[in-house]
């Protein structure tokens, strides 16, 4: 990482309230190294300029951190990609368990590869669909935090993440700018799966002009077991 995009990285992670130190900032550059490293081969990431990807990758995804509920221990990552953002928050937060879930066996493959390169402690990939893995007991209703980034509508995310959030804890929903309709959307969807909207925080990314939304859904009661239906369900017929 040049070091005009480290200064970009300590200054945009500190108007969050991130203050990082040289060993995690070593982190964020050996990450990057590796991403860029990797999407040669396997197409992991569309945003492949240094600048962008600290921006549009690193500092987006730790902006989710100043609003992550106070002692929460463990968190998954639904539909996390190349690691986003799921990573950069472990670096920030390294005392928290996380979980990495996405469907496409070539995106663990990288994930598992920086989890053991760069010795990250209580971090898992898992290859698996959302649909299938919050009906698996051990990951059922078993998380402080579920967060997503994934581009999907709300109402699917919902079905997809909020059985996997114990009830007490919170669905974090990383979005652009434009989310009234998906709220709007998605009303019924968080109510049959327990959950309630709580707050929806509003901010420019730091370092750029881009609108971003995080949305925080609570979770209050249990999600009925047949949720989420079937792989590809909650995506053909979402729930409005």
């Amino acid at each position: 990482m040049t070091g005009e995009n480290v200064k970009l990285l300590k200054n945009c992670s500190k108007s969050l309230g991130i203050i990082l130190s040289d060993a995690q900032i070593d982190l964020f550059d050996r990450y990057l190294s590796e991403l860029t490293e990797w999407n040669k081969k396997f197409n992991l990431t569309a945003i492949e300029e240094e600048k962008e990807i600290v921006l549009k990758h690193f500092i987006d995804s730790i902006s989710a951190v100043p609003f992550l509920p106070k002692n929460s221990i463990s968190m998954i990552d639904v539909g996390t990609g190349a690691g986003f953002p799921g990573i950069p928050i472990k670096i920030v937060l390294k005392d928290l368990t996380v979980t990495l879930l996405d469907s496409l066996e070539k995106r663990v493959r990288f994930l598992n590869h920086i989890i053991l390169s760069h010795c990250y402690d209580n971090m898992t990939a898992i290859h698996k669909r959302a649909e299938e893995l919050a009906h698996v007991r051990e990951h059922r209703e078993a998380y402080d935090v579920g967060i997503s980034r994934a581009v999907a509508p709300l109402p699917v995310l919902c079905e997809y993440v909020i059985p996997f959030v114990k009830v007490g804890g919170y669905f974090i929903a990383m979005k652009g700018s434009d989310i009234q309709d998906e709220l709007k959307a998605s009303e019924k969807a968080v109510d049959i799966l327990g959950g309630s909207v709580e707050d929806v925080k509003n901010f420019l990314l730091p370092g750029t002009d881009i609108k971003r939304h995080l949305i925080l859904i609570k979770k209050i009661r249990q999600t009925p077991t047949m949720y989420p239906r079937k792989s590809g369900k909650p995506s053909k017929s979402p729930l409005q």
